[in-house]
Order: C-alpha cells, then structure tokens, then sequence
C-alpha cells in the first residue's frame, strides 16, 4: 500500500460503509508514475485494490466513486480502463475536472484521483 503523506487514513469503517481516500497513479514501490491517463488510471485501481484488500473488501463491495481529472479530455480513455475494473452493477460515480492534483514525496504530472466508499454487511 503506498506510503500515506498526511493527516489521513487510506481506508476508514464507519457501520457497513468504509471510505477509501483518493488514489493516485503512483506505484507504491517506485513512487513513479506513468505518463499517459490509461497508465495511471490503471495504478489507481490497483492501488484502489490494495486498500480495498487491507480492510476483507474487494473492488466489487465498491458502491460509489467520485474521479477527479486534471483534463476531461482523457474522460473517455479513463473511463476504459476504469470500465475493466468493474462487473454491474456499477458504482454511482462523480466525475471533476480539477486545476491540479497533488503528490507528495516525488516529482509526477498526476492525471487522475479516484476516491470510492464501499459496502459489506458486518459478520
């Protein structure tokens, strides 16, 4: 999971809804990311995936998205890579464009951010 730079929680429960903070396209590993929106988007759900993993979830317990974009003109490239994650139903979503994104701890252009809240009835 990659390293957290702030005040914040990757993943917070609250009842059967767990809020998953914004993800970036960077590579936990490297802290590099890709230079076109389908690299990114791509990282972003797999970063997406690992904090889902963190807490017994998986992409499928997802039932909402809001996605930030520093360009809508990648909006139809994104939503291809972003569409693959998912099987219907599919999540509610929200898309922005934003001014800029923000990184920490590293040089990028990021592209994309997507935050999600997901569901799963307790035990």
């Amino acid at each position: 999971m990659s390293k957290v730079f702030g005040p914040y929680s990757p993943i917070r429960q609250a009842g059967s809804l767990y809020y998953v903070s914004g993800q970036v396209g960077v590579d936990p590993d490297t802290n590099q990311c890709g230079h076109t929106i389908e690299e990114q988007t791509g990282q972003v759900m797999a970063n997406m995936q690992t904090v889902l993993a963190s807490a017994g979830l998986d992409i499928s317990d997802v039932v909402k998205c809001t996605i930030y974009l520093k360009d809508m003109s990648d909006f139809a490239k994104m939503n291809d890579v972003y569409a693959g994650f998912f099987e219907p139903p599919f999540p509610a979503r929200g898309t922005v464009a934003v001014k800029d994104l923000p990184h920490v701890g590293g040089e990028a252009n990021i592209l994309v951010e997507i935050e999600a809240i997901a569901y799963k009835e307790s035990a």
